[in-house]
């Protein structure tokens, strides 16, 4: 195994307890005469001088024999995967995990698929990556503690701000890497180094259309959590990445963009990610947007809500002007941050009254006092309960007795 020369001694941007963690991973790996090292994210993240607190850990042996050490010293439990030798560390007294990683190598018996996995040394194992900015590793055992192994110059790409890939076929063999390429270069303001930018091309997009659904709707998804999303997104479908998802599949629109960034300031639950897809997809005929989220392997809720953006922008001109009853009707059963999403681009103010105001207002009156006065559970029951409630809504009604007053006339009615 080929050993750096530079050792990285700034771990101040390291929380003091996990520092504490690696150094008695350390001792473990150093007491079996293992080579266990950090590598990838971790490493390319402090050399930015960025905080980093996750890591990964990869050893030149058994990740499942040392991580059964770990169990020994310190406690916790292990969950082997004998298939890929790689371990999980449930650590004690917490439910914190750490992944246990044998070095390997991959092979990729097609285009698109996943790789095969044998044992091999680190170095090894830093040339199957993605980018040379992620092809470099940090050893902590023993006295070895902060040694950098950067056999493909990883360093100097990141010090030059260059994405490069570490062979021609990289993303032939796993297409994800396009995506990932795209995210780096927006997070990073970094580079596609110009021969990496050429091998973006039919040849590689073309295997796009074979992943599954779920593995483009995950890099989606990160795409949707990064601070410089519009920026991803657009460099995406300028490489052409869109089509190759599906033939339907539009350009974002760029007018959209700002409101990503929007603040919540309601009681919904919300994600970026959910926001962005309703986003895009939010102009498109509805067969697009079902055929787009089979694609793309979308929960029922996550179809649905999409879904109902589309539907509510491409209803609001029936629905001006209205009166509150009237859009309560419509909305009630629409997912709320659908609404809200349809509310940040149209601005029609009685989208957040309902949000705000009218999906709380209810009636004095309960299914309860209907009971009581003798009325028999029905369908009935949900009609005067929704008269009541719409009166309220529209300012028929302004105080208890009045509404005591109109459940007597639809008593009668009944």
């Amino acid at each position: 195994m080929t050993t750096g020369s530079r050792f990285i001694t700034d771990f101040g941007l390291i929380l003091p307890e996990r520092l504490d963690l690696l150094k008695q991973i350390a001792s473990v790996a150093a007491s079996q005469s293992l080579p266990l090292f950090v590598v990838g994210g971790f490493v390319r993240d402090l050399l930015l001088h960025h905080s980093v607190n996750d890591f990964d850990l990869v050893v030149e042996g058994d990740a499942i024999h040392f991580g059964n050490a770990l169990v020994r010293k310190y406690g916790g439990k292990l969950t082997p995967h004998q298939k890929f030798h790689t371990a999980i560390w449930h650590l004690p007294n917490t439910s914190e995990t750490l992944d246990l990683i044998t070095a390997r190598k991959e092979t990729y018996l097609a285009p698109g698929a996943l790789p095969t996995v044998t044992p091999a040394t680190m170095e090894d194992d830093l040339r199957r990556r993605d980018f040379t900015v992620n092809a470099m590793a940090i050893r902590i055992d023993g006295g070895h503690f902060g040694e950098l192994l950067d056999p493909l110059n990883g360093r100097a790409d990141l010090e030059n701000k260059i994405i490069r890939v570490l062979h021609p076929k990289s993303f032939v063999e796993d297409p994800t890497r396009i995506f990932r390429a795209i995210r780096y270069e927006g997070r990073y303001s970094f580079t596609l180094e110009p021969a990496t930018l050429s091998l973006i091309n039919s040849e590689s997009i073309s295997v796009i259309m074979r992943l599954s659904g779920e593995r483009i709707r995950h890099e989606l998804d990160l795409v949707f959590e990064e601070e410089n999303s519009s920026q991803m997104l657009l460099r995406a479908g300028k490489l052409g990445l869109f089509n190759a998802i599906h033939p339907k599949l539009p350009m974002f629109n760029p007018d959209y963009f700002v409101f990503l960034e929007i603040d919540p300031i309601l009681d919904i639950p919300m994600s970026r990610m959910e926001i962005g897809y309703m986003l895009w997809f939010m102009d498109l005929m509805e067969d697009d947007i079902l055929s787009i989220a089979r694609r793309l392997d979308f929960s029922s809720d996550m179809t649905h809500s999409v879904w109902a953006v589309s539907q509510l922008k491409k209803s609001l001109p029936f629905l001006v002007n209205s009166r509150p009853s009237v859009w309560s009707l419509a909305l009630e059963n629409l997912p709320l941050l659908s609404i809200y999403v349809v509310y940040l681009v149209s601005r029609e103010s009685a989208l957040l009254d309902y949000l705000s105001i009218w999906r709380h207002v209810k009636p004095h009156t309960t299914g309860d006092d209907l009971k009581a006065r003798g009325l028999t559970p029905g369908p009935r029951f949900g009609e005067i309960l929704s008269q009541l409630r719409a009166a309220w809504l529209d300012g028929d009604l302004e105080s208890a007795q009045q509404e005591q007053d109109m459940l007597e006339r639809l008593i009668k009615l009944n």
